[in-house]
């Protein structure tokens, strides 16, 4: 109430790193929560503090699992700020920010925006990528394959588009061959779902920027170490 009377719009950030689940209590007093504990700028490893840890992009994305019937607009899951810019590579620091946008992350920066390089700059203001994260229907992303470390994605879009990404965990180069018309998506949470081999789509490819094929075709692309393959999916 103390908020609502300041007369302007506040958003209020619940932190207690996930420790007494508030994704099950927080929808009605803050519009978003913090889901984990502390991010650290690397993808993948464990940082140990003594008596505490923080967490690599890859530790804290898999902390998400369950999580997504919880958020929506107004109410979102919060993994915490980006590492984007803070010494992983480039790669890594795509993958990242493809993520957040993928679970409909708050996108908040953490680096220093004063010294960001232009690779920087360019991933933190991927307009096609932001849109799938800011999407109306605000839909969190879930897992729909893991084979050999190459996850599957799917993030329900609006007008009926979808949002699908490639996430590469290995240390190598991985090779996709996704068979589109073989593929029925159901959203395991809420009422999305599409099949492959009733609907076609346009492919876009949203890091390179340009159309593909569409998915009557196989998909066959590769997907290098710590990386992602991001597409838009709309109907023709």
């Amino acid at each position: 109430n103390a908020l609502h009377k300041t007369g302007r719009p506040i958003v209020l950030s619940i932190c207690e790193w996930g420790d007494n689940k508030p994704w099950e209590w927080a929808e009605d007093i803050g519009y978003l929560w913090r889901t984990t504990g502390d991010i650290y700028n690397c993808f993948d490893c464990e940082e140990d503090h003594g008596d505490w840890s923080s967490w690599g992009v890859l530790q804290i994305l898999d902390m998400q699992e369950g999580l997504r019937k919880y958020a929506g607009p107004g109410h979102w899951n919060d993994p915490d700020m980006m590492e984007v810019g803070n010494g992983m590579s480039r790669s890594e620091d795509r993958a990242h920010f493809t993520m957040w946008a993928m679970i409909a992350a708050p996108l908040i920066a953490g680096n220093d925006l004063s010294t960001m390089s232009k690779e920087t700059i360019d991933i933190l203001t991927n307009k096609e990528m932001i849109a799938i994260n800011q999407d109306s229907l605000g839909v969190q992303g879930f897992k729909y394959n893991a084979e050999n470390g190459l996850e599957t994605w799917f993030k329900p879009l609006e007008n009926g588009d979808w949002a699908v990404t490639f996430l590469n965990r290995n240390e190598e180069e991985m090779d996709i061959n996704f068979d589109w018309k073989k593929e029925t998506i159901k959203d395991p949470d809420f009422d999305y779902a599409t099949d492959f081999g009733e609907n076609t789509y346009k492919i876009r490819d949203l890091w390179e920027h340009k159309d593909l094929k569409n998915t009557n075709k196989l998909l066959k692309a590769k997907v290098g170490p710590h990386d992602v393959l991001s597409l838009r999916l709309s109907q023709n």
